[in-house]
């Protein structure tokens, strides 16, 4: 496959059911989606079942990473992700809540978005502030990639050597930077 296009890491969640299904089949028919609509998906990794965040908040997850090339900039990625959730039934009534889908685009090469002062600031929010604010404008790469083992080893399958151009580390290093606590509950399906 010849790739065009921006290349960007997107993680793939889902824990309730939607209209295509257990959440595994929603993966599936998102990725087909997502490549209907123009997007090239260069890389999926295995799926896992992982423990819902934070805990007790739902049933367990299946997570998923993929490396796409899509035509635009990250706004323009971000939009077209949005667009494939809304048909797939998310609604974003609570942060953190229960999905029939979640795409989150996790990085856009090696951008620093809006800026490194703003990333920094996301990046360094305390959990309790990080449930109540979300950022009105598209911060990557995402600012808490390097402390989820949900979203960091899937991406791992797909982007082990991708730098974070913030932290300097690649995703195995990351994933390598986990608690092990963090790691043992993220199981390949």
């Amino acid at each position: 496959m010849i790739k065009t296009g921006q290349e960007f890491l997107i993680a793939l969640g889902a824990n309730l059911r939607s209209p295509a299904g257990v959440p595994q089949q929603t993966l599936r028919a998102a990725l087909s989606m997502l490549e209907a609509s123009g997007v090239q998906v260069l890389g999926t990794s295995h799926f896992y079942r992982t423990p819902c965040f934070p805990p007790g908040a739902g049933p367990d997850y299946v997570n998923a990473a993929a490396r796409i090339a899509f035509d635009g900039s990250p706004e323009e990625a971000l939009d077209a992700l949005h667009s494939v959730e809304a048909d797939f039934g998310r609604t974003r009534v609570q942060r953190w809540g229960q999905r029939t889908l979640d795409l989150d685009l996790v990085a856009a090469g090696d951008a620093v978005l809006p800026d490194a002062e703003t990333h920094r600031q996301w990046r360094d929010l305390s959990l309790a502030d990080q449930i109540e604010a979300t950022p009105d404008q598209l911060v990557l790469p995402h600012p808490r990639l390097q402390d989820r083992a949900f979203v960091l080893i899937p991406l791992r399958d797909v982007a082990p050597d991708w730098v974070h151009p913030v932290l300097g580390l690649s995703v195995t290093q990351m994933c390598e930077n986990l608690p092990a606590d963090a790691t043992q509950d993220v199981v390949v399906l």
